[in-house]
């Protein structure tokens, strides 16, 4: 098992291109299954989570090619079998996301109930619901989803609670169902809104992706398309706080600023100089030592869940003491013990970290417990002083890509290395 090594201390400077969204790539894949002819995607990031999703895809029977520059082509035409089986599902919960659009084309799936990462629990209950009240039969036995509709109905659906893959599926499924379905309490995210962006460009009618209201028209049939997956904002704010964290200068282009106003707004408030520009973000921290923040994590466009690890490693060495406080998913402060092995001084509250920075940490071997735990691991190794291994980086693997020779060409010290 492979392991990354970084050698601290060194503040990071230059240019970084950021990949295609693996959260918009994912429902953009499973999307595909909507449509009577080819589909092409390009942008999609090179990562675990990516290849499984196109593993699940071949395995039902769909024709996959990828070509050398990422470009997938999808023909859902050959589909064998619309089931998404449990040693799939099981090491990505995203695979919940083809049960709408199986359910909507086909009118019969069979989901794994998903397995995946180590944060808590993401009930699928809202998923079932909604498809539900849209006349599916659903039963939940041996661990499956059995879905089943002749035709789904549109419906007036209000979710219990703000979930994106819950949205995905519904949106995805209302695509093709009878009439009209609206959907109140939907998720916000920029990556709805690009799978939205996505489904109309093969002839779906959606209007009021991006607010808390979705109205879905439904169409008897959806067309091929080609589309681009828009970049990756988590992976732009984990460079930002790279650049913050080691008091350096950092440029990532091809992501937006306006899909990261609550990030930015926090970089900002812990003394770094923000630019922006069409398609790019520039931090410069003047080799200054970043100023504590209060992180509080959110639905968007509130302060994403997805950054609070990262910002929690910039706080352990911030001037100032820092309440974070996670109020998404219950298991998400695994990283803070092990910052502590790098001489953080962090004391946990319930859903609240408070951090108390120091002037430096020191290097330790640290394990990584899940996607962007990893990534505040590394983050903290790259300013802790000695040699930091980072272990477990399958998880880091499952949603950042290249993320050492991205550090390498900034200047840092990392390498991996067998584990």
């Amino acid at each position: 098992m492979d392991k990354l090594q970084i050698h601290g201390g060194i503040p990071l400077e230059g240019e970084v291109r950021i990949s295609g969204a693996k959260n918009a790539a994912l429902p953009i894949l499973a999307g595909t299954l909507l449509a009577q002819e080819t589909v092409s995607v390009g942008n999609v990031p090179h990562l675990q989570d990516v290849t499984t999703m196109i593993e699940l895809l071949g395995q039902m029977g769909v024709s996959v090619t990828i070509d050398d520059k990422m470009r997938v082509e999808v023909d859902a035409s050959t589909i064998r079998e619309c089931v998404a089986p449990y040693e799939l599902v099981r090491t990505m919960r995203a695979s919940i996301v083809v049960l709408g659009p199986l359910l909507a084309r086909f009118g019969k799936a069979d989901v794994s109930l998903p397995g995946g990462c180590a944060i808590g629990a993401r009930p699928v209950n809202i998923h079932v619901a909604g498809l539900r009240a849209m006349g599916a039969d659903i039963q939940i036995e041996n661990g499956y989803i059995r879905a089943r509709a002749d035709k789904l109905v549109g419906a007036h659906l209000v979710l219990d609670t703000v979930t994106v893959t819950g949205t995905e599926n519904l949106v995805m499924a209302a695509t093709l169902a009878e009439g009209e379905t609206v959907i109140e309490n939907a998720a916000r995210e920029p990556e709805v809104v690009d799978l939205a962006n996505f489904l109309t460009s093969m002839g779906a009618q959606i209007q009021g992706a991006g607010t808390d209201r979705i109205t879905i028209h439904g169409v008897k049939r959806l067309h091929g398309t080609h589309y681009d997956v828009l970049a990756d904002r988590i992976e732009a704010g984990t460079y930002l706080v790279a650049a913050a964290i080691t008091r350096g200068r950092v440029r990532v282009k091809g992501a937006r600023a306006d899909h990261l106003d609550a990030v930015l707004a926090k970089l900002r408030e812990a003394g770094a100089k923000i630019a922006v520009g069409e398609n790019w973000i520039e931090l410069d921290m003047g080799g200054k030592r970043p100023r504590a923040v209060d992180i509080r994590t959110a639905p968007y466009p509130a302060f994403p869940t997805d950054m609070q690890a990262q910002f929690a490693a910039l706080n352990t060495v911030a001037e100032g003491v820092s309440a974070v406080t996670e109020t998404i998913f219950e298991n998400r402060f695994m990283h803070m013990l092990e910052m502590r092995r790098l001489g953080a001084e962090i004391r946990l509250e319930g859903n609240t970290a408070i951090i108390r920075g120091v002037d430096k940490l020191t290097a330790a071997p640290v394990m990584a417990t899940d996607l962007r735990a990893s990534a505040s691991l590394v983050l903290a190794g790259l300013i802790a002083q000695g040699t930091t291994d980072v272990l477990r980086i399958y998880h880091i693997d499952r949603g950042y890509e290249c993320i050492e020779e991205k550090l390498e060409q900034l200047g840092a010290q990392i390498k991996r290395m067998p584990g």
